[in-house]
């Protein structure tokens, strides 16, 4: 693992739009830096909020130089979702990259990330095909694709990103692993609202009815510790869980599914989770109207008490 070296950044961030100029910025930096003053990096599709604050902030404070992308990725979107309606304001993020302790903020056109037709794609099987990558098919190709371009271009030591997207961190760690790319993958905790809404550019969209009724995911999902404690299985879980969101009106449940983690595997339908000594994932998504979010807990069922 590459040794932590904490430095403030004081600065206000530099915005670059070309991979040339990216570069040869962080080579700069790479020559001018002292020894073990490394590069964070935190990958995301702008629209930035706390959640994205605290993983710059992190950075920030773990590593010498941290490169914060703003990049709208089409190749993780379906034909038939919010590519074009995804919410946008580039001067937004930049005032929170600046709140937050980004260095550099890479914002490059889509015709720079992707100059002509790509013919290379980047797949992950085995934890692609459960939970978001069974309802949106080519999502994790896309989200895989872009992540290991991204991370050639930059060459960070360390990648933050956010434990929401639980089934997104599984499946970049085992692409670093698999392809060898010298990269700590850090994952950091869900950040909340304060009624308990995880956190989500995609919130932007819930009309108050909506909102009022999305709590539902974080409420039940609260209780999850009490059902295993109780001796729940995997089935119980989800038939609880189910119910309870199914409750409100507005709730399309897409899933609710409970697998090993991070390799994503199914667990014995009637055996009691707290018997497992594995990190269990109870990961849902579900739409409020045209809006679909997505929620989870990550725990050790040994470990509840």
């Amino acid at each position: 693992m590459t040794p932590v070296t904490t430095i403030s950044s004081t600065i206000t961030p530099t915005v670059i739009r070309s991979i040339a100029e990216l570069r040869k910025e962080i080579a700069a930096y790479r020559r001018r830096s002292p020894e073990g003053q490394a590069v964070g990096f935190v990958p995301t599709m702008g629209y930035l909020h706390e959640g994205h604050a605290s993983l710059l902030r992190r950075s920030s404070a773990e590593n010498g130089l941290t490169v914060l992308s703003v990049f709208v990725n089409p190749l993780q979107f379906g034909p038939n979702e919010d590519l074009d309606k995804y919410p946008r304001d580039e001067a937004r993020d930049l005032a929170v990259a600046s709140a937050s302790g980004a260095d550099i903020v890479f914002m490059p056109e889509v015709r720079e990330m992707y100059p002509e037709r790509m013919l290379t794609a980047v797949s992950v099987s085995g934890v692609t095909e459960r939970l978001c990558g069974a309802s949106r098919p080519g999502h994790f190709d896309g989200v895989a694709t872009v992540v290991t371009k991204l991370l050639n271009i930059v060459q960070p030591d360390r990648a933050y990103f956010g434990q929401k997207d639980a089934q997104q961190v599984a499946v970049i760690e085992r692409m670093v692993k698999d392809l060898n790319i010298p990269v700590d993958v850090i994952a950091c905790p869900t950040q909340r609202e304060k009624d308990g809404l995880a956190l989500s550019s995609r919130n932007f969209y819930l009309n108050a009815d909506e909102r009022r009724q999305a709590l539902i995911l974080s409420r039940s999902l609260a209780q999850v510790p009490l059902l295993i404690r109780e001796g729940a299985c995997a089935e119980r879980l989800i038939h609880w869980l189910s119910s309870e969101i199914a409750a409100q009106p507005l709730a399309d449940i897409d899933y609710i599914d409970v697998f090993s983690y991070p390799d994503l595997q199914p667990l014995a339908a009637d055996e009691p989770l707290r018997s497992t000594s594995a990190p269990v994932l109870v990961a849902l998504a579900v739409r409020f109207g045209k809006t679909r979010l997505i929620d989870n807990m990550l725990l050790n069922p040994a470990e509840v008490h």
